[in-house]
């Protein structure tokens, strides 16, 4: 799901770089030894990574992607596409997003934005070149499905708090091995900085797992609305597609490559860092929902 790498890699880096700022101005040392003034903090910046991230992850999706936003349509799959999705928003209450299109071969589709109403939904230029009609419709009601759900605003939230608890605990470390292992006694030493950093970075990703769980959870969500909107089989119908798709040997952007509405989840821990659950267990749910 490029919405969710696009989210997080734009979060960690303004939080590393808003860390290494507040050590620069020595901002961190008027915290001192007082936790709740501490967690206070943390809080304060986590979130302001976190709703940063959340606020410029249109541009930053429009930019990473080289998504090109249909103003005036130039033909009439590009018509059809600015149609569809009016008609989507219309049906799902939600107002007419951003529509683009952005150069993969690889078919795939994001949807970004600040809220609900003031979305981004752009699909590769290899999925509307192979898929049917009715397949591409299933691929816009899924990502029309998770602004509606406010699934980006629910995201910043969790990253939110997990950012907050992030660097609470990383200054602890950082604490710990400036004072009882170099056994520095004056202010915040070199130890401190460098120990902190490495602490954001590993907790950083190992808190990661808990972003990923909520996307795989809300992929079922958006799947219900795909199906709500465009029908059940033809939602199921593009999820079978994506799989053929995943069959075949195609040359795009590493940045495609796991991120999208066609990520499959793997076995073992490499599966806790997956955006997506694997596409037969989507199929099988919406099987289920009949």
């Amino acid at each position: 799901m490029m919405r969710i790498f696009l989210f997080l890699a734009t979060n960690i880096a303004v939080l590393l770089i808003a860390s290494v700022t507040l050590k620069v101005l020595g901002v961190d040392r008027y915290t001192g030894q007082n936790y709740g003034s501490l967690l206070a903090f943390c809080a304060v910046f986590g979130f302001a990574g976190s709703l940063v991230s959340l606020f410029i992850s249109k541009w930053m999706a429009k930019m990473s992607t080289r998504t090109e936003i249909i103003s005036q349509p130039r033909t009439r799959h590009e018509q059809w596409l600015l149609q569809t999705v009016e008609q989507l928003s219309r049906d799902a209450g939600i107002k007419m997003p951003e529509v683009g299109i952005f150069p993969a071969y690889e078919a795939n589709a994001f949807a970004t934005g600040w809220n609900k109403n003031d979305a981004l939904v752009a699909v590769s230029q290899g999925l509307l070149e192979r898929f049917s009609p009715d397949e591409v419709k299933a691929v816009l009601a899924h990502e029309i499905g998770h602004v509606a759900n406010g699934d980006m605003v629910t995201l910043a939230l969790i990253q939110g708090v997990v950012n907050t608890f992030v660097m609470f605990f990383a200054r602890i470390f950082g604490n710990f091995v400036d004072k009882a292992i170099l056994k520095n006694e004056e202010g915040h030493g070199i130890g401190y900085i460098i120990a902190t950093i490495f602490a954001e970075l590993v907790l950083g990703i190992l808190a990661s797992i808990i972003v990923m769980w909520f996307s795989r959870k809300r992929e079922y969500r958006a799947d219900e609305a795909g199906a709500q909107l465009a029908g059940t089989q033809a939602m199921i119908g593009a999820l079978r597609r994506l799989q053929v798709e995943q069959g075949v040997p195609v040359q795009m952007p590493d940045s495609l490559k796991a991120f999208g509405i066609n990520g499959a989840l793997k076995h073992g821990m490499a599966g806790l860092f997956m955006t997506h659950p694997s596409l037969d267990d989507r199929i099988e749910a919406l099987r289920q929902r009949g």
